[in-house]
């Protein structure tokens, strides 16, 4: 059964979890950024914020002055794509400076002002010269991520392309399976039009699982670089059902799938650009483009079996990618094919002893239904929709999508079999 994390953490944490995990930020695309700063504190969480995962495509550059600076820099020089001015200074004053700069500011430029001032009037002053956005000192990390992205995110449009990476601890644990459940979940359950990207590309399950056999997949757009583009990967796209699409791996071995840390980023663009859920089937391996893969997304699930193995592994990814991603959200993990017969496991709660955090589910081990979903190319809802451990699907795709937070079941946080399990 499904357990959200939140529940054992501190309120004015599980506060900051919960408002991390709903608010989507859209990742920048590739741009140039130069701020011109008052204060070091200010400089650091720029500094911060440009090492945060959704700004690693732009370039951004700091140095102190202020507007003043800013004036003297641009005097024969080009613009980039975003000023960022931080002023110590007061209604005219602002005005002034920015008013000054303007006469070297390239069309297209767009400008954040970082002020100390509260005042409407002063707002709609800066609006009216084309002032992009306003943010009170002092600043956060993520305040800065936030305004930056939202530069280039529609008015009054929600951000789409949120970006779910499932991945096992260890070899075997199920990690496609839950994935590929999920994604159906997302769906069906959510009416979210949702892709699956099997990144296994020389083994992977996803066309199996869901009894698709298509001509195309990701390795047409990974091998043909130059012609990605929205249109050349919808057409890649296998139709699962009315809201589910996939992005099947070819899974021959005809060739050697090497590829570079950034080799997949076109494409995930591509997909964000269009789809408002991908789902990642990262298989087990360590590369430069597996690691990049779940630093950039946006959720990431890891898949444990309860054993010593898994649970060391879990422990390095949750270090590494805790250390990668200080800026978002912990990720998630759930502990699956719990409760086979007569072999010795680690309980769920030495898990969360170890990795400081609960599990958001744990699936009991049932041979029989995985295995008839599986040989038949069907999903665990598909072959009962009201089996326990389609509930739990429904209940992560929820959590994992930000829409709602996972519900506490009936009868307590595991079943019987769990508990009974977890006293032995």
């Amino acid at each position: 059964m499904i357990r959200t994390a939140l529940q054992t953490l501190p309120p004015e944490t599980a506060s900051a979890e919960v408002a991390g995990r709903d608010e989507h930020i859209a990742p920048a695309p590739r741009v140039s950024i130069q701020a011109f700063c008052e204060t070091v504190e200010t400089a650091a969480a720029i500094q911060s914020a440009g090492e945060d995962r959704r700004l690693g495509k732009a370039h951004v550059k700091i140095q102190m002055g202020g507007i003043a600076a800013a004036i003297e820099a641009y005097r024969g020089s080009p613009t980039p794509n975003v000023i960022m001015l931080e002023t110590d200074g007061r209604g005219d004053g602002i005005l002034n400076g920015l008013d000054a700069l303007s006469e070297f500011c390239d069309a297209g430029t767009r400008v954040v002002v970082i002020g100390r001032t509260n005042d409407v009037t002063l707002y709609r002053e800066l609006v009216r010269r084309g002032v992009s956005d306003y943010m009170l000192s002092p600043v956060g990390t993520i305040d800065v991520v936030r305004s930056i992205c939202g530069l280039f995110s529609a008015p009054d449009a929600k951000p789409v392309g949120r970006v779910i990476a499932v991945v096992g601890a260890k070899g075997g644990v199920g990690a496609s399976t839950v994935a590929h459940n999920i994604a159906w979940s997302v769906a069906r359950d959510l009416s979210l039009d949702s892709v699956v990207t099997d990144l296994d590309l020389p083994f992977g399950t996803a066309g199996l699982d869901y009894n698709q056999d298509p001509p195309q997949g990701i390795a047409d757009a990974v091998f043909s670089p130059d012609r990605i583009d929205t249109a050349f990967v919808d057409r890649l796209l296998s139709k699962c059902t009315e809201h589910l699409s996939l992005l099947a791996a070819p899974a021959t071995l005809e060739r050697a799938y090497d590829f570079g840390p950034e080799a997949f980023d076109s494409i995930f663009d591509a997909l964000r650009s269009t789809m408002p859920c991908i789902v990642l089937d990262v298989p087990h391996q360590w590369t430069g483009w597996t690691q990049r893969a779940l630093v950039s997304a946006d959720d990431i699930l890891i898949v444990a079996a309860p054993d010593l193995a898994n649970l060391r592994n879990a422990k390095n990814l949750f270090d590494y990618l805790r250390t990668a991603r200080v800026n978002d959200h912990r990720p998630s993990y759930c502990l699956n094919q719990v409760g086979v017969p007569k072999r010795p496991e680690i309980k769920p709660a030495d898990f969360a002893k170890a990795l400081e955090d609960q599990p958001v589910a744990i699936i009991p081990f049932e041979p029989q239904i995985f295995g008839a979903a599986a040989n038949n190319g069907q999903m665990i809802a598909e072959v009962s929709s009201n089996h326990r451990t389609a509930d739990t699907f429904r209940q992560l795709a929820q959590l994992l999508t930000g829409r709602s937070e996972a519900k506490k079941p009936k009868g307590g946080l595991l079943t019987p079999l769990l508990s009974k399990l977890m006293k032995k």
